[in-house]
């Protein structure tokens, strides 16, 4: 009996060992979303800007890292890993410099920032939220998980695009 129980105990290890170790692609529970803000960002390559109005009221930068850009560049979709767009919110104001100048109120510049927000291309890790993870700050602060929750079921209704809204603008 003892003969039989040492290797069917060193098994059993070996099995828990591999278990721990290998990382998981498609676990249920795995994070969607990115908690850190990725380093260097302020120094990427503009890919569009934008104007909301409604609830919004706000112009966006929005930038990529050096795979995004070729990627957007190329025309390629899907996405590469390691792609990652970058989308700075401000509150649009009127310029009433400008608009001195302009001699009639016509003018709007970016205002206090309202949040920062994050596409980072990883299909192994976000394989639940169709291979992109999000992120939302504001202050520095992680937006929390039920907020980051609704990123995707969003940005799922532009799948021929790789989930991406922003078109390049050339």
């Amino acid at each position: 009996m003892r003969l039989t129980a040492f290797p069917l105990v060193t098994v059993a290890t070996l099995a828990g060992v591999v278990a721990v170790t290998v990382p998981a692609s498609n676990q249920e529970g795995a994070p969607i979303f990115v908690t850190n803000i990725p380093p260097g960002y302020r120094d990427w390559r503009l890919i569009s800007v934008a104007h909301e109005e409604g609830n919004f009221h706000s112009f966006s930068a929005v930038l990529g890292n050096d795979l995004a850009i070729q990627a957007y560049r190329e025309g390629k979709v899907p996405f590469p890993d390691g792609a990652i767009i970058a989308a700075l919110h401000y509150r649009h104001v009127p310029s009433e410099e400008n608009n001195k100048v302009f001699g009639q109120a016509q003018s709007f510049v970016p205002g206090t920032p309202t949040n920062i927000q994050f596409m980072v291309k990883d299909t192994k890790k976000y394989t639940a939220t169709g291979g992109w993870g999000f992120a939302h700050f504001q202050d520095g602060k992680p937006g929390d998980e039920a907020f980051m929750k609704t990123c995707f079921p969003c940005h799922n209704e532009v799948k021929a695009r790789d989930l991406v809204f922003t078109r390049y603008a050339q």
